[in-house]
């Protein structure tokens, strides 16, 4: 459902012209939306509300339109205020302090404040700020609403004495490999992690379940084969050049099938690419789960970053529900995706990139229902390149928390969630590097909405802007919040065309 196209509609009614969609309520077949309005409407207004809601319902099913008038508490404004800054204008939402946003709401609008130092204000347009909020608020609370920026003497920086990191020793953890069969005759009794894998893993086996696999032809003729592999605690690449004597069976290795693959773990182009000497069958023992390494507890509290509540309207399974698989709606995901300097992801390659934007939402019960999104500091400066892609400049992380808090704030959003990203490893090595130096070990189950598009669809290719296509997803690329926000959408509908999630 289009909710901005179908508001647009119910406001040409006079009563009804500062109405905003509180929610919609689906029982059986029956959909009830619920409107709110701070002016004065008739029957008549309603009986006009329920005709355009009818459009709005797939078939089969019956709309009905509550209408409830009501004035938004002060509170509840400085909510959403402290909210869009956050998102929309994180330097003014950075320089302000506790008690520095105030709103004063009455009937057919209100009017709000916000105050700044006067060292920062001149880091932003103040007119355009508040020009900007008073329209946000019109649609969101109906009403006129006026505001200014404020600016007081006190300056929000402060000098803080660094503190050391903890150091963590890390080890890598294995698992004894079951039902083996043996293809090119390794015999490997036990696989290390893939999220364990280093540049110093050689002669290492790898196990789990194959998410693709590609056969492809060298300049000299010789065949091999590219696998991605997944066994819950992250995702390899592998590269495997066949022999005369097994080509034949690896061919017949299918997708969803287990395998072991011994070999390297090396430097090439940079990067850390796994090549694979043997391929044989075999798998974790019956119901693994990764084990996690020791880690600092949850936060108890948010500190620099909090999530908010988020409603989508537009959201596919807002009619059907029912169709989603028991494995979606009986736990916990959080979509994540981030903004980087570039895309050197592993020390083994040099100086590893910097994040600078995460983004991130949760999914309960099926549906989206919580947000994470902040910029992040940066000591180095953003290439040109960068901005160009993601429009993100050096003065939009002035003020912003520190990669270690955000880290620390979002390892407490994700507590008891699986994690889901497109092309996910290249995601999660940022947020485990960055996040280790903390002390915090994101082990969490690992889900790739690529390799999953992957084994779903059928397409051209499997880039983001692609599957959302597929699905009729708009959204705005290379932004964390939007990327991510998308990826979730990406996520829960394949899921449910594939009714499940896959093993691995």
């Amino acid at each position: 459902m289009k909710s901005k196209a179908f508001l647009e509609e119910i406001r040409k009614s006079e009563g009804l012209e500062r109405a905003i969609l509180k929610d919609i309520v689906v029982e059986g077949s029956r959909a009830t939306f619920r409107l709110i309005t701070d002016k004065s409407y008739s029957q008549g207004d309603v009986k006009y509300a329920a005709k355009v809601s009818e459009k709005y319902v797939p078939a089969g099913f019956t709309a009905e339109v509550n209408v409830m008038k009501s004035v938004p508490e002060g509170a509840a404004v400085e909510k959403f205020i402290k909210e869009y800054l956050a998102k929309n204008y994180p330097v003014v939402s950075a320089f302000s302090e506790e008690g520095d946003v105030y709103a004063e709401a009455g009937a057919g609008g209100g009017n709000f404040v916000i105050r700044v130092g006067k060292d920062e204000a001149v880091r932003f347009s103040g007119a355009e700020v508040a020009d900007a909020l008073s329209k946000e608020l019109a649609l969101r609370f109906c009403g006129v609403w006026n505001g200014e920026i404020e600016l007081r003497e006190s300056s929000r920086y402060e000098i803080k004495e660094e503190e050391e990191p903890e150091e963590y020793v890390l080890t890598s953890r294995n698992f004894p490999i079951a039902d083996y069969i043996p293809i090119d005759g390794a015999k490997p009794a036990r696989a290390i992690y893939i999220a364990d894998l280093n540049s110093e893993a050689q002669d290492v086996t790898v196990c789990g379940s194959v998410m693709y696999m590609e056969e492809r032809t060298s300049k000299n003729g010789k065949t091999f084969f590219i696998f991605t592999l997944s066994d819950g605690s992250g995702q390899l690449r592998a590269a495997y050049f066949s022999k005369k004597a097994t080509v034949e069976k690896v061919r017949k290795i299918q997708r969803g099938e287990f395998i072991c693959l011994t070999g390297n773990n090396e430097i090439y182009n940079g990067g850390l690419s796994f090549t694979a000497k043997q391929v044989d069958y075999g798998t974790p023992p019956e119901g693994f789960e990764p084990e996690p390494r020791p880690s600092l507890p949850v936060p108890a509290r948010y500190k620099k970053v909090m999530p908010v509540a988020i409603d989508d309207y537009e959201q596919s399974d807002l009619f059907g529900k029912e169709a989603l698989p028991e494995d979606l709606v009986n736990r916990d995901f959080v979509v994540f995706d981030l903004e980087t300097t570039g895309l050197n992801n592993s020390e083994a390659g040099g100086m590893m990139d910097r994040i600078i934007e995460i983004g991130a939402v949760r999914i309960h019960g099926g549906r989206i229902v919580q947000k994470f999104a902040s910029f992040v500091a940066c000591p180095v400066k953003i290439s040109d390149e960068i901005t160009k892609i993601t429009g993100i400049d050096g003065s939009m992380l002035v003020g912003a928390p520190e990669v270690g808090e955000v880290m620390a704030d979002f390892y407490k959003f994700c507590d008891g969630a699986a994690l889901v990203a497109h092309n996910a490893q290249f995601d999660i090595k940022f947020v485990r590097h960055y996040a280790g130096l903390g002390g915090y070990r994101f082990e969490h189950r690992l889900y790739d909405t690529l390799t999953f598009a992957q084994v779903v669809l059928r397409l051209s290719n499997y880039k983001l802007n692609t599957v959302a296509d597929h699905y009729n997803f708009k959204f705005n690329h290379h932004r964390a919040f939007d990327d991510a926000f998308v990826t979730a959408k990406v996520f829960i509908e394949l899921a449910r065309t594939n009714k499940g999630l896959p093993r691995f």
